[in-house]
């Protein structure tokens, strides 16, 4: 009669070198492969001690980390957010974490252009200077939903809010030059299209159609914007954060079927975490070699070449015209 224990040991003792390299080999695999998806990080030294920094959805995620990170340079941070009590609470943790308490509070819901007019006056009226300006809110893959103004939400957030939050303070930021302009967009641009004969989407609404579209428009933004601001000693970049561990994906997640979140899952842990997420944000608002650059798209704490529709001039163009209707500015 065979004794089985007799045989796993034997098994074991025969096959230990073996099984021990493939463990190690496994664990060193996924080690180089967390480090790579953890992607760049910003090595700049630059103080900003004396400058002004306006981040918008600073309460959580990479705007958190990026409001700590420039904090921890000296610079009076902004925070510009929807919901008070959670902007209130991470005020007080980046304080805390930097060791820098000018760290500021602002009103601001991205979904109404009324609030977008109401922090711009807020700024204009409060602070001598602006120095960088860093557009980070979004919301991503949400249902059919509308603004205050009856915009499709994802481009109502994503891009008109940010859009008309710059236009008001380009003035405030000529004064401050040199200073910079940064979008966060997304590598979702890629998938985009600007549909231009129906920009909300009401023919033909979808989650991931519309925050292409909104995530192209950051990028078209940023390309038509560093166009009209040049010689003005203003910068404007652009760039795409990676996947990150935050709470942008909340609309998505439940949405999913339900073995494709058990498949998803294991995976989670090798996707960036917020702090490594806000490595190129922070890189686009204080590197010195970016300095002189303008207009550019930026990935990994490095330029990347943009999708061939994010290099289409004339459509930056006529976005920034229909973005200009749709918000009111009387003047480009």
């Amino acid at each position: 009669m065979r004794n089985y224990a007799t045989d796993v040991k034997l098994f074991a003792e025969e096959h230990v070198t073996g099984l021990a390299v493939a463990v190690i080999t496994v664990g060193v695999g996924l080690f180089v492969l967390r480090r790579w998806l953890a992607g760049g990080v910003c090595h700049s030294k630059a103080r900003l001690d004396g400058k002004t920094v306006l981040i918008t959805g600073a309460n959580t995620g990479i705007g958190k980390e990026t409001a700590v990170d420039m904090a921890k340079r000296g610079a009076r941070v902004l925070l510009a957010c929807r919901d008070q009590a959670r902007a209130q609470a991470a005020a007080a943790e980046i304080r805390k974490r930097s060791g820098n308490g000018n760290v500021v509070v602002k009103q601001l819901n991205l979904a109404s252009l009324q609030s977008v007019r109401n922090l711009a006056k807020d700024i204009l009226e409060t602070e001598r200077r602006l120095d960088v300006l860093i557009n980070n809110a979004g919301i991503m893959m949400c249902p059919k939903w509308k603004t205050e103004d009856g915009f499709e939400m994802q481009l109502g957030v994503n891009h008109l809010g940010h859009f008309l939050l710059t236009n008001c303070l380009l003035d405030l930021l000529k004064r401050s030059s040199p200073s910079r302009i940064v979008n966060v967009s997304s590598l979702a641009h890629e998938r985009g299209k600007i549909y231009f004969e129906d920009i909300n989407l009401d023919k033909d609404y979808s989650p991931k159609k519309s925050y292409g579209q909104s995530k192209l428009a950051n990028v078209l933004f940023s390309r038509e914007l560093a166009n009209r601001l040049k010689d003005t000693g203003v910068t404007v970049y652009c760039l795409h954060p990676g996947v990150i561990r935050t709470e942008l994906g909340r609309h998505l997640w439940p949405s999913m079927a339900l073995w494709k979140r058990l498949v998803a899952q294991p995976f989670m842990m090798l996707i960036k975490s917020p702090w490594e997420g806000a490595q190129t944000t922070i890189y686009c608002s204080v590197d010195e070699k970016e300095a002189s650059n303008t207009g550019l798209y930026y990935s990994d704490c490095a330029p990347k070449e943009a999708a061939p529709q994010a290099q289409d001039e004339e459509a930056a163009r006529r976005l920034w015209e229909l973005s200009a209707s749709m918000v009111g500015l009387s003047k480009p």
